[in-house]
């Protein structure tokens, strides 16, 4: 659900305005399903994950193969989720910049486990990718006269 307290551009124009931390902060809470850009050998790619936002983090699980790849080597990655209307033409993003880590500790991961934290995509996905925000930003767009959903 969008934030409340939206403001739109000028004369019947789509407006913006920056969303607060808090407001990312609330909107990563509240949603699921994300993606992450990393770096490969053959450049940037961008996978979809089932993530939850835990301390102040995004946390997804995955297995071998690219993602873990990056979270290895500390990575810098970039972490973006969305909310549309398309009927009513506004939408919102936030995008958490940051290094991934593989959450290694048995006693972390064993509270780990038990978040909701169910990945959709088949196989064991059982190492956990912990990514530490260096900046969050997000964006809020609305046309004027018109209520976000």
């Amino acid at each position: 659900m969008p934030p409340s307290g939206m403001a739109g551009g000028a004369r019947g124009e789509a407006g913006w305005r920056e969303l607060t931390k808090s407001e990312c902060f609330n909107l990563l809470a509240s949603e699921q399903l994300g993606r992450i850009a990393v770096l490969d050998e053959e450049g940037p790619v961008i996978f979809p994950v089932n993530y939850v936002f835990d301390q102040h983090a995004v946390l997804f699980r995955t297995e071998e193969g690219t993602k873990l790849d990056a979270a290895c080597r500390l990575a810098r990655v970039a972490f973006e989720i969305d909310g549309t209307d398309a009927a009513a033409k506004t939408g919102w993003s936030v995008l958490v910049r940051g290094e991934t880590k593989e959450v290694e500790d048995a006693e972390e991961l064993a509270r780990l486990r038990e978040l909701p934290l169910a990945p959709w995509a088949p196989g064991a996905r059982s190492r956990y990718i912990r990514v530490l925000p260096a900046v969050v930003t997000g964006r809020l767009i609305l046309v004027p006269g018109r209520a976000a959903r």
